[in-house]
């Protein structure tokens, strides 16, 4: 005959040993990481911020938060990985060139304003032109003259074909009626030592602190920058729009993009804390003293701004005639 009172106590003790276990499943479960996707290598002023970043957000969002380079193609290969994570465990953290400029110059995988949701910005940088070693000339007016009377004979490298670097060659080129040659890379972090190597003549880099570095050493020439006004570190140093290339005179945004599926939710709430993490002393004491700008908002903001980037620079490349190469 079974005995009833021990078999309810033995379904009560199966049963609190059930829900033991899943707790215990629970407890033990980490969160998933969140991967910032970085379209650029290794070590330039994308990567190093992005990963200065991470270390906060981790904190902040009380899980794992890892970053992932896929360099090439102007950003357009790792900005299409963050297109088609389709969920809310991927950002994308990126000059918005990927986006704004570079789909009007070569054919995407993604589309850029549907397949990928602005979060946040988080700076602008100005952006320099420099010389190299191999650059004999003093100023902007030597280069345009040496380009003149030697075509071809200089080279400029950029951040790669279709970054702002380049329109802002063709605009060079186009405007000047010379023909500096192009010479694209993955991203930022090997342009440096390569044109301390004499690997080409020139360079279009955004500020930074090894650049500034380099530039007090004498080891790079600063000819001239994009940016609205001169900046308080190089005071000597003119503006594009003052040497009068006005189209040339571009700085870069770099903010934080989402795969377009995530919900609204979820980029407002991610906007709230990166924008707390760029007001962190520790993160923007950096950038600023390099001479980038914070530029904090709200999603809608930072949408507005891509949407009116995409459509300016789609009339450039238009009316410049930019191809890739």
């Amino acid at each position: 005959m079974l005995n009833f009172k021990r078999l309810a106590g033995l379904c009560a003790f199966s049963a609190a040993c059930a829900v033991s276990s899943t707790a215990l499943a629970q407890a033990d479960a980490k969160p998933q990481a969140l991967t910032i996707v970085v379209p650029y290598g290794a070590g330039g002023i994308v990567d190093n911020t992005a990963r200065a970043f991470a270390q906060k957000l981790a904190t902040e969002l009380a899980r794992p938060v890892v970053v992932e380079n896929r360099g090439g193609a102007g950003g357009m290969i790792g900005m299409n990985a963050v297109a088609r994570a389709h969920d809310e465990n991927t950002l994308g953290f990126t000059a918005v060139s990927p986006v704004t400029l570079s789909p009007h110059v070569m054919k995407t995988l993604y589309d850029p304003l549907k397949d990928l949701a602005p979060v946040a910005a988080v700076m602008y940088s100005p952006v320099y032109l420099v010389g190299g070693p191999k650059f004999t000339g003093k100023n902007f007016k030597d280069m345009v003259d040496q380009a003149k009377a030697d075509p071809d004979g200089l080279s400029l490298a950029t951040a790669g074909v279709g970054s702002l670097g380049h329109l802002m060659l063709e605009q060079i080129n186009g405007q000047a009626k010379v023909r500096i040659t192009h010479v694209p890379y993955k991203g930022m972090a090997q342009m440096v030592p390569d044109a301390l190597g004499g690997q080409f003549t020139l360079m279009l880099v955004n500020a930074s602190a090894p650049v500034n570095t380099l530039i007090q050493e004498g080891k790079l020439k600063l000819l001239a920058v994009g940016s609205p006004k001169r900046l308080p570190g190089w005071p000597e140093t003119p503006t594009f729009a003052e040497l009068g290339y006005p189209m040339a005179n571009m700085t870069s945004t770099f903010g934080f993009f989402a795969p377009a599926s995530t919900s609204a939710e979820f980029r407002q709430r991610m906007n709230a804390v990166i924008n707390k993490v760029a007001a962190m002393p520790d993160i923007s004491k950096p950038l600023t003293d390099a001479l980038n700008i914070m530029s904090p908002g709200s999603v809608e903001q930072f949408a507005s701004q891509v949407q009116r980037e995409y459509v300016d620079n789609g009339k450039i490349v238009k009316a410049a005639n930019i191809r890739a190469e």
